[in-house]
């Protein structure tokens, strides 16, 4: 039996064919904090990210695309760490 769980934050990374980049970059940047590169991450009530798997289904196509969603209960239940440059942003900066 599946377990029915409120997910209020996510991680969602993707690789996409080059033709619709710039359309699942848009689509994630609506609900969505842009993290680096093709990642994003932020809170996202569970309305809302079954509208973000709705409008990606529409742009994507299943064949050629690859899009993950890590799902999380909150955002304090992660622990992050940064190797390298992060171009001047910490995760704190990006959850606040």
């Amino acid at each position: 039996m599946a377990k029915n769980f409120n997910y209020n934050y996510a991680f969602l990374f993707y690789d996409v064919n080059e033709k619709r980049v710039n359309r699942v970059f848009k689509t994630c940047k609506k609900y969505l904090s842009h993290f680096q590169k093709s990642v994003f991450r932020g809170e996202l009530t569970p309305a809302n990210f079954i509208l973000l798997k709705k409008d990606l289904n529409k742009v994507i196509n299943e064949d050629e695309d690859f899009i993950c969603i890590i799902k999380l209960m909150n955002n304090k239940v992660y622990d992050e760490e940064i190797l390298g440059n992060p171009h001047g942003l910490t995760g704190e900066d990006l959850i606040l």
